[in-house]
């Protein structure tokens, strides 16, 4: 496993006080704090520090992973990185069960990933029907009978550590008229008979993400789905992350959300230096489940609000059911309100996927920019590209047009184009810069870049707009480049940052 490095301010290191786990490393400052591109997994802080310390620990350290260490009062530098970090306190009393029971929390290389239904093992003994419904779901319906049986398993094994924690999320559809239970069984490693360990989960206990930890030592995970009765039953996803606990999804400090058809939306806060503007990034089609653009958003200073859903495969666009929609803009407001600030001090950005989120809540919010690379807009004109222009590029948008179109026929595939345009004709974007960096002979979207400019009909709007050569994917580094300087033209010029 990957070592946990804590960076210890103080007078005495803790290597000679303290017992700690093998995969924790201590790294010693006593009188200078050696400045280093590294960013470490915890920082101790036992002292005061100066402007120029404090300032280096910001740089050398994540939000909620910072901790002050004694009752002593803190100074002004130390009080700013305190609050700029979102620190906590730790007491002298508690350094011990910290070491041994909180650090592996904080482990630096977060991991989560969804099994596709190729991945979904029908068992024999089931009956009734089956079908597989694209890339989404399996769809199963008959008869389970009055006891709990396997009706279906996750036919790749998943590795766990001695003393990791995994979560478990599974998303799924049924009748009222159907049970399940979720099994988990772990093997001894190199064995397919010799039983490490076992668990299992009932509907209630599903309400919420499961998580088991490797109690007694390494070993394959084993995962199965049980039901009872008679009735449809749609296995849609699971999920598994490495779990850290109570302190968030993914990164710590990391938020999930989760709406009542068992959707999720993840964000993660970063408060900068609390000044304008909140700059909000959407994650790109991934996947790995987790958050994009963390070590780039945190380069710019303001504060920013990292989204991401892992819906379908890859992601879902960000765009769902009413419920799913309101949330996601509850989401946004919730951390404009936090810092104090109004929709003109609001930049939504992302890349390709994201470019989608940006768009559709940018309607919502109407804030001050929109910074925009390789967009994405008509999705059914996505989908449709499918078939000659990009065949077997992306069937995730297949999924997409059948789960929002209602079908695959061409009325399907404009009712999804319209369920954008249709907002951004209807929303007054009078005060909001659009700055969009596009594929010229993009192979998902061609039109996204000349229809937005068609279909933005607010008097005063601002677009600025640079073209390059190619496919989608033939010059990410090139859209990036543009999409960063664009990022800090925005944040001098117009925040004085």
């Amino acid at each position: 496993m990957d070592k946990i490095r804590i960076l210890q301010i103080g007078t005495e290191s803790w290597a000679t006080k303290y017992k700690y786990p093998e995969n924790v490393k201590i790294i010693f400052a006593n009188e200078k704090i050696e400045k280093k591109k590294d960013i470490y997994e915890i920082v101790v802080v036992e002292r005061n520090l100066d402007d120029e310390e404090a300032e280096i620990v910001r740089q050398m350290s994540m939000s909620y992973c910072v901790f002050i260490v004694g009752d002593f009062k803190l100074n002004r530098p130390t009080t700013r990185l305190f609050n700029r970090r979102m620190a906590s306190n730790l007491a002298v009393e508690d350094i011990q069960d910290f070491l041994t029971n909180e650090t592996k929390k904080y482990f630096p290389h977060p991991y989560g990933e969804k099994f596709k239904p190729e991945n979904v093992g029908v068992a024999q003994g089931f009956k009734g029907s089956i079908r597989w419904n694209g890339q989404y779901a399996v769809e199963l319906e008959g008869d389970y009978g009055n006891q709990f049986t396997q009706v279906a398993f996750w036919k790749n094994n998943i590795p766990i550590v001695k003393d990791q924690g995994l979560e478990f999320w599974l998303e799924y559809e049924k009748d009222d008229t159907v049970e399940i239970s979720l099994s988990i069984t772990q093997f001894v490693p190199g064995s397919l008979s010799d039983v490490r360990d076992s668990w299992t989960f009932s509907e209630e206990d599903l309400k919420e993400p499961v998580l088991i930890e490797g109690r007694n030592g390494d070993g394959q995970l084993f995962v199965s789905l049980r039901a009872a009765g008679q009735g449809k039953l749609n296995i849609i996803a699971l999920h598994d992350r490495v779990s850290r606990w109570d302190l968030g999804a993914f990164l710590v400090g990391g938020k999930r959300y989760v709406t009542s058809e068992r959707e999720e939306i993840f964000s993660y806060f970063d408060p900068g230096d609390f000044k304008p503007p909140l700059a909000v990034y959407f994650s790109g089609y991934k996947t790995q489940e987790g958050f994009e653009g963390y070590y780039m958003m945190r380069k710019m200073g303001c504060p920013f609000l990292l989204i991401a859903e892992q819906r379908f495969e890859g992601g879902g666009f960000y765009m769902g059911s009413p419920e799913f929609e309101v949330l996601m803009v509850k989401i946004i407001d919730e951390h404009l309100n936090k810092l104090g600030f109004y929709p003109d001090q609001l930049i939504l950005s992302g890349i390709s996927m994201g470019t989608i989120g940006s768009l559709y809540y940018g309607c919502n919010m109407r804030p001050h920019a929109l910074i925009l690379g390789k967009p994405l807009a008509s999705l059914g004109d996505i989908a449709a590209n499918e078939t000659l222009k990009r065949p077997k590029g992306f069937p995730t948008s297949l999924d997409i047009l059948k789960r929002y179109g209602g079908g695959t026929d061409k009325e399907a595939i404009e009712r999804l184009n319209e369920r954008l345009w249709n907002k951004i004709r209807n929303t007054d974007f009078g005060h909001t810069k659009f700055i969009v960096s596009y594929m010229i002979e993009d192979d998902y979207d061609s039109t996204a870049y000349n229809k937005l400019i068609t279909e933005l009909n607010s008097a005063g709007v601002q677009v600025y707009g640079k073209g390059l050569h190619g496919r989608h994917n033939d010059n990410t580094a090139g859209i990036g480049a543009w999409f960063k300087g664009q990022y800090e033209r925005v944040l001098k010029e117009d925040f004085d940052r």
